[in-house]
């Protein structure tokens, strides 16, 4: 584990996950950039969205991920988050078949019992990966697949920007962050047991400078990154 503060650049007041996630909840929806983690998603080959018959959508928040995978043919979709806020919003969108309060890292879901495990944009807020991956692994038939897509640990220290939001007092407000190398990613989860079957990095490229022009001087770094491991 690396500490974020080696890297911070801009010195926000920083709060913990669930009060972050809570307030930040109003405005999410307009925060986050589909091209950030729904990007990666389309841009995989497998596995076969259409042929999961049940998921487990872990950090689910408002149901973004949940809403694309049902999107593609999901069959059906459990989804727990930490943040109860968060989890209102998702049981407005109604993607999911099951919704619960629950630590990515001990969800209560029933093992063995998801084909399709997911998670997206949480990794960055855990200060030990290999929870996660037991915990995935855990939830996971054989044969089954643990898509994640996190926060590139390059664009943190590059740029020292953390999750961030702005409350309605207008002061930007951090999201307590930590820096997970990739190889730090690998080792939990062959540790776990998965193998890896693919990886896709996103770069802050032209769709991205579309959305957020302000970032012409991160052209060409990788913002995000999506792996998709698999359960012999």
């Amino acid at each position: 584990m690396m500490l974020f503060s080696d890297f911070d650049a801009r010195g926000y007041r920083t709060v913990d996950v669930r009060s972050g996630y809570g307030e930040w909840v109003r405005t999410y929806e307009r925060s986050v950039e589909d091209v950030m983690d729904i990007g990666l998603l389309e841009l995989l080959t497998e596995p076969s969205w259409e042929r999961a018959r049940r998921v487990a959508d872990l950090g689910c928040g408002t149901g973004r991920t949940g809403a694309w995978l049902r999107e593609r043919g999901a069959a059906a979709v459990d989804g727990v988050d930490l943040t109860p806020e968060m989890l209102d919003r998702a049981r407005l969108r109604g993607a999911h078949d099951y919704l619960g309060e629950a630590d990515v890292r001990d969800t209560g879901l029933a093992g063995g019992a998801y084909d399709l495990v997911v998670a997206s944009l949480v990794d960055e807020h855990l200060a030990d990966l290999a929870p996660l991956y037991g915990e995935a692994w855990r939830l996971a038939v054989s044969g089954g697949a643990f898509v994640l897509v996190g926060y590139h640990p390059h664009f943190i220290m590059h740029a020292g920007m953390p999750t961030h939001y702005t409350p309605p007092d207008g002061e930007p407000t951090a999201i307590s962050t930590t820096v997970h190398l990739i190889s730090d990613h690998v080792t939990a989860a062959l540790e776990a047991g998965w193998r890896l079957a693919e990886m896709r990095e996103g770069v802050i490229d032209e769709q991205w400078l579309a959305v957020k022009p302000q970032w012409k001087r991160f052209r060409n770094h990788p913002i995000s990154v999506a792996t998709v491991w698999r359960k012999p």
